[in-house]
Order: C-alpha cells, then sequence, then structure tokens
C-alpha cells in the first residue's frame, strides 16, 4: 500500500494565533462580567460569568491541543497528532458541564431566596461590551475554523457564540427585572442560560467522540472522491474497499485500485501516482493509500468487504 504525500504549498497554518485571541477574549470578558454581576448583584451576570471562565479553560486546552495537532508525523506517531483536536473539544464540553452545575446550582439558591438587582445601567453596560467582544471573536473562530477544518477552533467560536446568545438573554432579563421588579425572574434566567449550556456540552462530546472513533468523511467529501474515481472507471479502472476517516484537520483515504494483470509495474504506478494527484486536488491536503491487485486474480476480490464506504451513486 503506497501513501500519497502531500505538497509542500498543502502546509497546514499554524492556528495557535487563534486561540491566543481566545484566551485574551475569555480574560478580558471574565473581568467585565465579574464586575457587572459585583455591581448589580445578579446571578444572571454571574452564571455568564462562570461560563466565560470555561472559556478560559477551553481556550488554553485548544492552544494546547492546537500545538500537538500541527507537529509532524514521527515513528511513534506515522498519522500524525491531529486527533488531539477531538480531546480538546471533549475536554470543551466536559467544562461546559461543570459550569452548567453551578450555574444551576447557583439559580436555585437565588429562585429559593430572591434578591433585588441593583445599578441595572452600569451592570448592563459592562456586560454589553463583553457580549460583543465575544461576538466577534467567536465569529472569527468559527470562520477560521471552518476553513481549516479545525473542529478545536470551530467548537472555541461556537461556545463563544453561545455565550453570545445566553448573555443578550441574561441582559433582557435584567433589564425586565428592572422594568417589573419581578427578581425571581433572574434566577429563572440563570437556569435557562445553565440548560442551554448542558445542550452545547452535549453537542461537543458527540462530535468529540464520533472523531475518535475514525469516523468517515463527510458526505461532501465522498462525492468528490466518488467524481474521481468514475472518471477512471470509464477508462476500465476498477476500484473496491474504498474507506475514508478524518482526524482533527487531516483527512485519510484507502482504495484498492484493480488493473489488468499484464501491465507492468511501471503502468501501475504512473496510474496510481496520476489518481493520488487527482484526490488530492479534490480534496487538498488529503493523505491517500491506494493499493495495487490485478483484477484477474479471484483473490483480490476477496477483500471487498473491507469498508462499506462505496462510491455514492
Amino acid at each position: 500500500m503506497k501513501p500519497q504525500r502531500r505538497a509542500p504549498s498543502q502546509k497546514e497554518t499554524d492556528l495557535r494565533a487563534f486561540a491566543w485571541l481566545s484566551i485574551a477574549a475569555a480574560v478580558v470578558t471574565i473581568a467585565l462580567k465579574s464586575v457587572a454581576a459585583w455591581v448589580t448583584g445578579s446571578v444572571g451576570l454571574l452564571s455568564d460569568a462562570f461560563e466565560s471562565a470555561v472559556n478560559l479553560v477551553a481556550a488554553v486546552v485548544a492552544l494546547i491541543a492546537l500545538g500537538a495537532a500541527a507537529r509532524p508525523p514521527d515513528h511513534r506517531h506515522p498519522f500524525g497528532r491531529g486527533k488531539a483536536e477531538y480531546l480538546s473539544a471533549g475536554t470543551e464540553g466536559g467544562m461546559i458541564f461543570v459550569a452548567a452545575v453551578a450555574i444551576v446550582w447557583t439559580a436555585i439558591e437565588r429562585l429559593i431566596t430572591p434578591q433585588p438587582v441593583e445599578q441595572f445601567g452600569v451592570g448592563l453596560l459592562i456586560s454589553s461590551a463583553a457580549t460583543v467582544i465575544n461576538l466577534v471573536v467567536g465569529l472569527t473562530l468559527i470562520r477560521q475554523g471552518r476553513r481549516h477544518r479545525s473542529i478545536t477552533l470551530e467548537a472555541d467560536g461556537k461556545h463563544l457564540l453561545t455565550d453570545v446568545w445566553t448573555s443578550v438573554g441574561v441582559l433582557v432579563g435584567v433589564g425586565v427585572v428592572a422594568l417589573t421588579g419581578w427578581n425571581r425572574l433572574d434566577p429563572i434566567l440563570a437556569l435557562a442560560v445553565g440548560i442551554n449550556i448542558l445542550v452545547t456540552g452535549f453537542g461537543l462530546l458527540r462530535r468529540s467522540g464520533a472523531g475518535l472513533l475514525d469516523v468517515a468523511l463527510p458526505a461532501a467529501d465522498q462525492d468528490r472522491i466518488a467524481a474521481v474515481l468514475r472518471r477512471y472507471e470509464e477508462s476500465g479502472i476498477t476500484f473496491h474497499a474504498l474507506r475514508t476517516r478524518e482526524a482533527g484537520r487531516q483527512r485519510f483515504v484507502y482504495v484498492h485500485v484493480l488493473v489488468p494483470g499484464a501491465w507492468t509495474v511501471q503502468q501501475g504506478h504512473d496510474l496510481l501516482e496520476e489518481l493520488e494527484r487527482d484526490i488530492a486536488v479534490a480534496l487538498p491536503g488529503v493523505t491517500t493509500f491506494t493499493h495495487l491487485e490485478p483484477l484477474e486474480d479471484p483473490a483480490s476480490h476477496a477483500d471487498q468487504h473491507l469498508g462499506d464506504a462505496r462510491f455514492r451513486e
């Protein structure tokens, strides 16, 4: 089985600068939201500050994971360390659950013994500034995560956007408390924030778990591979045992190529080189493993059971 090496022009971008951006944003928003919670006494704003603390821990873990994933393959890690990004996303999901429990616990206590919220204007202004920072940084992380196929950045960005929407809900709720004087609305909103965070954490854990279990490439990527293979089938080349997987930003394709047994080694080699180049054009940065087999040999067809990922019709 022959692996195809990626071209130097496809060198992966070091994404740790975006993790540092996330860390800086988390530090600033923790400070702002903590001050807002302190001056108002709002448990809703306090719950918002808790979530930003989780953002800071997640950003630090993301920085470590991105550093590990960026390291080149070696003799102990021949496929690289791309799965470190799934560990980061899983850790962030777990931290989200911890924050959610803390938020719910605090909200229940305040729901039982409600306290008035004070100095609304100052608190709302400070918390609004923190929300704008999270919005800008979150959109940046998601855009860069999708551009570079980094689940770590995308998860961190989605977490920040979740923080934005919960912050908006809390700010609206605190404003309603100021207008109506119904103090129990503040902890009720904090409970809603906690539940929303739990949903986000579950989604991150599910996606990171799928990646650690070598889930196949998305359907759109498989369609691109299928289109390449169909072009070769038109010239009489046959394929089977097509399998795909991803590890963070890394994508891998495995396929058996059946050619006439009378072909020379050079003919087979040239075909595989061309096929691997075409797949790399369809999926930039992919690593393809091809296995050449004689079409007429019955043993060549004995391994068709390998992988159910046949090219899509």
